[in-house]
């Protein structure tokens, strides 16, 4: 690997010095370890990125294992929809699929060992006892009356917790560590609590199940993980990480923190995902609007995209919430390469070009991508009776509006050039039509005399347009960090406006044909893809991801009062 190379970071600095010294035997063997409590969102995608991205880079291996310690939480759809995000995200695990459950029988004997060293102790505290003992980041915690018991009576009662013979919040299992440690994970954690819950892999078999921090480290090491890359919230882990290894004298993988993602305008935290599910706030975990891995495949965001984005926010230590837009700007880098275009009106207006024979039909040759040669061209139909978009049309147009106008000549995208003679309104003073005339001239949408005209629109013939449905999705919340006022409910900022439907819009009818999940650009608005609620019937679109809009901008600068001018005094020279 070069010095140049833009992709190292501070983690493979460390791979390095490892490989130097000849610890891992050079081996790189990395580790994707989700909860199955929920679906995977993008902060999860750098995780997935990052260390499937490393084991490739070091000729080594990735295993994807779940964490399903708490069956009182995890469910098998999740299961299932977090193996389908990480093949979807473009990765593989191989063989590698594991999960901490089938080293359940393994971890029970860990426990025990610590028991029978004097690590490890039953304790009979309820939960509030427990958190009252622990102290707090001023004041040392205080030894439970338990923490001396007998070895053996220590070993009797855990058997009794495995047995069933206690109920949840009864007992655990502790380790025995510190209780004056000035890191509150090292005062005597909790290694095992009682849970009445089956589980979906080992159902009715524990009674007892272990906690993540217990699980985690040795979980790596059964598995012969080198490097186990976590978020930085688990720094404050990774001493009970390295004491557990340490202690059981077990094979020591390498912890290692990074900065998760944080995009703005939308929330992470899984337990506000499930609340916004369960709330009704969105239509479901794979709602376009939700920030999981399911949500942005139903939006049409293309996994390449999402690889790039994480590729470029990097890696590192330090907090911070990353722009939307920046995820936005890999959407549309991706989809202008790889998206067909189309013509699609989504506001139509209805217009009738009145020198047009009546029962004429013309084909007009439209590139598919003009990115990508190879993808070839289609054949449009072309009719007396189009629809453009509503707002391609002002009666009173101001000074920099180049689109149709009365008396105005534009271009029709791989048409003609029209002009605007005549405009027809209903009793309520909305315009419902235009009377253009053509220029037969311009087929193809070039005049031979060479005169030009300041605006291209699209559009689509009224008599073979296709009805449907678009979807246009705008950020679940107002707010650009919605957890920022600890004061206010984070549901307070969601966007009344994060879905707008528009039935009908019209397309052209190439697209009669489309499958959920292709993905288009309707030229001049927008990227769409094919929603999983199409039918024979409808085709139903989400719009993805908006394109630049120069207008818009041209609008805003307008709207802004101009500062007023200083009049400059003269210099002495020129005075």
């Amino acid at each position: 690997m070069s010095e140049s190379d833009t992709s190292r970071h501070f983690i493979t600095d460390i791979i390095d010095e490892h490989a130097a010294s000849g610890r891992f035997d050079g081996r790189v063997h990395t580790r994707f370890p989700p909860e199955p409590n929920g679906y995977l969102h993008i902060g999860h995608a750098k995780s997935i990125c990052l260390n499937f991205s490393l084991a490739e880079r070091y000729g080594g291996l990735c295993n994807l294992r779940f964490d399903d310690t708490n069956p009182a939480k995890e469910e098998q759809e999740y299961i299932d929809a977090i193996t389908e995000d990480v093949r979807w995200l473009g990765f593989d695990w191989g063989e590698r699929l594991y999960f901490a459950s089938d080293y359940f029988d393994q971890l029970y004997d860990m426990a025990v060992e610590l028991i029978r060293i004097g690590r490890a102790y039953v304790d009979e505290l309820s939960p509030e006892q427990i958190r009252e003992y622990r102290g707090s980041l001023t004041e040392p915690g205080r030894d439970s009356p338990y923490r001396q018991r007998p070895v053996e009576e220590n070993l009797a009662l855990f058997e009794k917790m495995r047995a069933g013979g206690f109920k949840p919040g009864e007992a655990v299992l502790r380790a025995k560590i510190d209780m004056a440690q000035g890191n509150i994970n090292m005062r005597d954690p909790v290694m095992y609590r009682v849970l009445d819950a089956a589980h979906p892999r080992t159902g009715d078999k524990w009674k007892i199940y272990p906690m993540y921090d217990f699980a985690h480290g040795q979980s790596d090491s059964i598995e012969g993980i080198t490097h186990s890359i976590c978020t930085l919230e688990y720094e404050d882990h990774r001493p009970l990480y390295d004491w557990y290894l340490h202690t059981l004298e077990i094979y020591h993988p390498q912890q290692i923190e990074f900065a998760r993602l944080n995009l703005s305008h939308t929330v992470l935290s899984k337990r506000k995902l499930i609340r916004l599910v369960a709330e009704g706030a969105v239509a479901g975990w794979d709602d376009p609007r939700m920030p999981t891995l399911a949500g942005m495949r139903r939006r049409g965001y293309p996994p390449a995209a999402i690889r790039e984005f994480c590729e470029a926010v990097g890696v590192g230590k330090v907090k911070g919430v990353v722009a939307l837009h920046k995820l936005e700007y890999h959407i549309r880098q991706e989809l202008n390469r790889t998206a067909n275009r189309v013509m699609a009106v989504l506001n139509p207006l209805k217009v009738v070009i009145s020198n047009y024979p009546e029962d004429q039909v013309e084909y007009m040759e439209a590139v598919n991508n003009p990115e990508d040669a190879s993808a070839g061209t289609r054949q449009t139909p072309f009719s007396r009776v189009i629809y453009i978009e509503r707002d391609d049309f002002m009666e009173a147009p101001p000074r920099k509006f180049f689109r149709l106008a009365p008396g105005r000549e534009v271009r029709l995208r791989y048409a003609y050039f029209i002009t605007c003679e005549e405009v027809i309104k209903d009793e309520d003073g909305e315009i419902v039509e235009l009377r253009c005339r053509y220029d037969p001239a311009t087929r193809g949408g070039a005049a031979p005399d060479g005169r030009r005209v300041k605006a291209t629109l699209h559009w689509v013939s009224a008599a073979h347009a296709l009805p449907a449905e678009a979807r246009l999705y705008d950020t679940l919340f107002t707010e650009e960090n919605p957890e920022s006022d600890s004061d206010a409910d984070f549901t307070a900022f969601i966007n009344p406006d994060s879905l707008r439907v528009l039935d009908p819009i019209y397309l052209e009818p190439s697209l009669s044909g489309a499958q959920p999940g292709e993905r288009y650009q309707f030229e001049r608005l927008a990227y769409f893809v094919v929603d999983a609620d199409s039918s024979a019937e409808k085709l139903v679109f989400n719009r993805s991801v908006t394109l630049r809009d120069q207008w818009r901008k041209l609008q805003k600068r307008a709207a802004k009062p101009r500062k007023s001018r200083k009049k400059r005094r003269p210099s002495v020279k020129e005075s």
